[in-house]
């Protein structure tokens, strides 16, 4: 089966989705064997946190940042919006206890980007962001060559949000950054190295990964929130050379619990076409 073939026979169910959904899919070097919609712009939810921890590795190549020197775990933060004041995070929105549990405690930078992406830990977010900074953390989209992606805020900032400083992604910004780190590009080849086996650790596997053989390498990082399900994945085939899968779902239905099974269903079968196309793409 053709890659073309592959996709366009899922065209009727993505079709039947409501909202948009955007795809992006290439080997690690070349053109993309496929796309559609690559640069619509969507909220990205968690999938930020991988372009957080690549600004991280990113300065601390450049000695301008210690990745094992200790941070204190708090749960308060300035807001990104001017007049915001500090805000309070929700330990019951976090999908991680284990960052909550060092309250008060020194950790390293390196263990909460690591629960930022295998747990996508919210707290362990806005730590890192604070201090690695926003400024940062925004500029590395353009440093990959992404041209629809921003962070402007953490995680529940939602004063930043009501005022219009959000953060975007597009499915093709998310390919792009896989890629540079997949390929050594964004950082040192051993800070590149070291992030795809965070992301080989992804404790996650409800989308992509579902449509793909039992077993089989991924390096991963999903997002979602009501209305919201995208997962971007280096996929390493033992028959083929390894590519890379990027799928963005905002969808009104994506509100209920039906709603996401069936977006993550989408997204599993997104991925299968992609596996049937490996060999041509």
């Amino acid at each position: 089966m053709t890659v073309i073939e592959a996709f366009q026979a899922l065209e009727p169910d993505i079709a039947a989705m409501p909202g948009t959904v955007s795809v992006w899919c290439a080997r690690l070097d070349g053109e993309p064997a496929y796309t559609r919609l690559p640069d619509e712009r969507h909220y990205p939810a968690s999938t930020m946190k991988v372009g957080v921890m690549a600004a991280a590795y990113r300065l601390a190549d450049g000695r301008e940042l210690d990745l094992d020197a200790p941070v204190i775990v708090h749960h308060d933060f300035d807001s990104r919006s001017p007049g915001g004041g500090r805000f309070e995070m929700t330990e019951s929105y976090d999908s991680d206890r284990e960052v909550w549990e060092k309250l008060g405690h020194g950790v390293s930078l390196r263990w909460l980007l690591k629960r930022m992406i295998v747990r996508s830990s919210n707290l362990a977010t806005n730590l890192a962001l604070e201090t690695v900074g926003y400024d940062a953390a925004d500029a590395l989209w353009e440093t990959v060559g992404a041209t629809g992606s921003r962070t402007r805020r953490g995680m529940e900032d939602f004063a930043a949000r009501d005022a219009g400083i959000d953060n975007t992604i597009t499915a093709a910004d998310l390919g792009v950054l896989f890629r540079a780190i997949a390929n050594g590009t964004v950082a040192s080849e051993r800070a590149c190295l070291e992030m795809i086996d965070v992301l080989r650790e992804q404790e996650f596997h409800v989308d992509l990964a579902r449509g793909l053989p039992e077993g089989t390498p991924t390096a991963l990082k999903n997002g979602w929130i009501d209305g919201i399900r995208h997962s971007a994945a280096v996929i390493y085939p033992d028959d083929a050379p390894a590519y890379i899968l990027s799928v963005c779902v905002t969808s009104p239905t994506a509100h209920s619990q039906r709603g996401e099974d069936e977006a993550c269903a989408l997204l599993a079968r997104i991925a299968s076409a992609s596996w049937d196309a490996r060999h041509g793409l």
